[in-house]
């Protein structure tokens, strides 16, 4: 039987949008700007691998952000051998081009759109202002939602109760069992929805195994499942 619900919550790195690829975009065109050299292939996946590592340290409430930031690129360069590289002003550069840098997962432009004004849509996202804010507004989505919501702004990151806390007291009230979050996450947006007591759609595009005591409610592996699964028809 379809289950019905109230409220969606989207996660936006990774789900609607493929931050991988916007990644990709930005270190590449940044290593030409900061004069650094070439940027191989080997280095993207392990500059991938060492933000990864970072943010999942957000997630425990082990680092700050402030920390993570620049930590990672610290990291990242001393392990390619670039000594030279300032890796606060990298950041600041990084965050504006990412902003500037929208790659679409599943026609998610189309998908949210469809379903704006059927059911309320929420972007909630561990990602920074400057970043999202950009993004969000180039790929024309900050328009689409019925609000947006940014842990730099609510001080607090997914997993945390809080942060779902605080989502819910700036919307109309509604049954957390009628809301669910979309992402593609587990120790972020799957297990923020168990901690907040919402409902849970792990976004697997790749067949990731889960390898994880982390079990979401649904799992998909193409966007476009969501109308059925919330029980709108995709016409």
């Amino acid at each position: 039987m379809t289950v019905s619900f109230d409220v969606l919550l989207w996660d936006v790195d990774g789900t609607l949008l493929d931050f991988l690829a916007a990644e990709d975009i930005s270190i590449r065109s940044l290593f030409h700007d900061f004069k650094i050299g070439e940027c191989t292939d080997e280095m993207i996946s392990r500059y991938s691998q060492i933000n990864a590592s970072y943010w999942k340290k957000l997630e425990k409430g082990e680092m700050t952000r402030a920390e993570i930031l620049v930590k990672r690129f610290e990291t990242f360069f001393v392990e390619i051998g670039a000594h030279d590289v300032d890796c606060q002003a990298f950041d600041r550069a990084y965050q504006k081009r990412l902003g500037e840098t929208v790659v679409f997962r599943d026609d998610s432009y189309q998908l949210v759109s469809l379903l704006k004004d059927r059911i309320p849509q929420y972007a909630v996202s561990n990602g920074t202002v400057v970043a999202q804010t950009g993004k969000l507004t180039k790929s024309g989505l900050i328009k689409l939602f019925d609000g947006v919501f940014l842990s730099e702004h609510l001080g607090c990151e997914k997993p945390s109760a809080l942060f779902f806390d605080k989502v819910f007291a700036s919307i109309p009230a509604v049954d957390r069992q009628r809301v669910l979050i979309v992402g593609d996450s587990l120790s972020s947006d799957i297990l923020g929805a168990k901690n907040a007591g919402i409902q849970s759609c792990w976004y697997n595009p790749f067949h990731a195994a889960n390898q994880s005591n982390i079990t979401p409610d649904f799992e998909i592996d193409n966007l476009q499942s969501i109308p059925k699964l919330i029980g709108i028809e995709n016409n």
